[in-house]
This record gives structure tokens, sequence and C-alpha cells, in this order.
């Protein structure tokens, strides 16, 4: 079983569009799972030269798995935000642990980043436990910071340092 971290491709646009318009997915992102196709591309087009961004997608088998992303990267203070998506038939074979792990490696030593962050939801144990384990701390809880499905959420704020 191969696992591998690259570049998201135009061509991998069919398989990310399913996963932002899935309603789990997107109640983990904190929005709403309500995106067109041609938005997508549009959103890649501009995305795809924006330094403040790295894009990668998962691939298990040689089949696309899903995405992690640096977003937010901020250059002069050396920080940016992490998120992921894995699709659902590729749960529970550790490929959130292992991209999260390529991803940071690329952040701290190919970008020079000095602190990845990310935002959990507070009720979201599984998640939670997989970032401790990285190496993620709490730095706070954010009171009702995000509104899903009808109610507001607390998050906590987690970082790691390099």
């Amino acid at each position: 079983m191969s696992f591998k971290l690259r570049i998201l491709e135009k061509k991998d646009l069919p398989q990310v569009y399913q996963l932002m318009n899935d309603e789990f997915n997107m109640s983990y992102w904190f929005r709403e799972p309500y995106l067109s196709f041609i938005e997508l591309e549009q959103y890649y087009e501009k995305q795809i030269v924006n330094d403040r961004q790295r894009h990668f997608a998962i691939e298990y088998d040689g089949h696309f798995a899903g995405i992690v992303e640096l977003v937010d990267i901020d250059n002069i203070h050396r920080h940016a935000e992490i998120q992921i998506i894995v699709d659902k038939d590729f749960r529970g074979l550790k490929l959130a642990q292992k991209a999260f792990n390529k991803c940071i490696e690329y952040g701290f030593g190919t970008i020079n980043l000095q602190k990845i962050y990310l935002y959990v939801d507070v009720e979201n144990k599984p998640a939670i436990k997989v970032y401790k384990k990285m190496g993620f701390n709490t730095e706070g809880t954010l009171k009702k910071h995000y509104f899903v499905n009808g109610k507001y959420h607390d998050v906590y704020f987690m970082s790691l340092f390099k």
C-alpha cells in the first residue's frame, strides 16, 4: 500500500468538488457545503499562483484520497494554518497523520515556518487526540466561534512550533 503527497493538480478538481460539497466534511471545516464547480475552478486558477497557500493531494495506491493545505501563510511572522480532508473511502488508514507529517515537514523545512496552527471543534475528540499525539498543543478556546448546522461551536486553537 503506497502513500504519496503531491501538489494538487487541475485533474483533481472533480474529487475536491465532491469533498467540498459533503456536509460531514464541511461541518468540520466550519463551512457550508455549497460550492459550484465553476467557483472551484476559478478558485484553483487564482490560488495556484498565490504564495500564501500550498495545496497538496493525498494519494493512496494511485487514487486520490484527500487534500491537505497550508493556508494564510504569513512570510513575515512565519506561520500558517493547516487543513485536511480525507475522503470517507480512505478513512481509518492513518492517512491524515501521514499527510499532516509530510505537510508539516514541508512547512518547517522548505518554507521555513516557525508555527503551524489549526482550529478544531471541541467536540471532535478523535481529531483532537490525533493532533495532540502529533505534538499540537491547545493555546486556547474560542467560544461560539463558528456557526454550523444551526448552532454555534466552540473551537480549540492548537499549534505546533518548529
